[in-house]
């Protein structure tokens, strides 16, 4: 027997299917929780930055839902693909910035500042992008683990239920991830 599908669930199927009105009904039930996320990932940006948390939030569910391949079957795996939109989002926004401010010479960086995305790091989020592009060419699982951990602030639990695999399996793939992600890095 199935479990009772929530809420959120059977908006995004109707979403999925095209529904508008599903979209506008989906927003309210979601929003709280995506701007704590777009929070998170803003929240070393410098006072005064140009994006702010809430067109975070609003962009990343824009494309979202106009997107051509929009299917999520459950509400963790909506805000696994909200996590990577966002990443998008805030890649695209340091290429634009590093488009302004062309800064020669990269000193070595850590993962934590590098994950942060803010003016001075423009180039080092762009880095780290490259990164996890290449980490989930060899390992996806280990990537979308990185991706659900820095981007959607996910919980090692909540990455168990949405990739359907142990927890003690989640913290193997983040340790060996972030030991990879650290080498390359300091190869920068």
């Amino acid at each position: 027997m199935q479990p009772l599908k929530g809420e959120v669930t059977l908006l995004l199927e109707r979403v999925a299917e095209g529904d508008r009105a599903a979209e506008d009904e989906l927003m309210p039930r979601v929003y709280v929780e995506l701007h704590r996320l777009a929070l998170t990932r803003l929240k070393s940006e410098r006072r005064g930055h140009t994006l702010q948390a809430t067109e975070l939030v609003h962009e990343a569910y824009l494309r979202m839902c106009r997107s051509n391949e929009f299917k999520c079957e459950n509400r963790i795996h909506f805000f696994r693909m909200s996590a990577k939109i966002m990443r998008r989002v805030l890649v695209d926004y340091a290429r634009q910035r590093g488009a302004q401010k062309r800064n020669d010479g990269m000193a070595p960086l850590s993962l934590d500042n590098a994950i942060a995305v803010s003016a001075s790091q423009s180039e080092e989020a762009l880095a780290v992008d490259d990164l996890l592009n290449q980490l989930a060419l060899m390992n996806p699982r280990q990537a979308q683990v990185v991706e659900m951990r820095f981007y959607a602030g996910l919980s090692e639990d909540e990455i168990a239920d949405a990739l359907d695999i142990s927890v003690r399996t989640i913290r193997r793939d983040w340790l060996m991830a972030r030991a990879w992600l650290h080498e390359k890095l300091k190869q920068a």
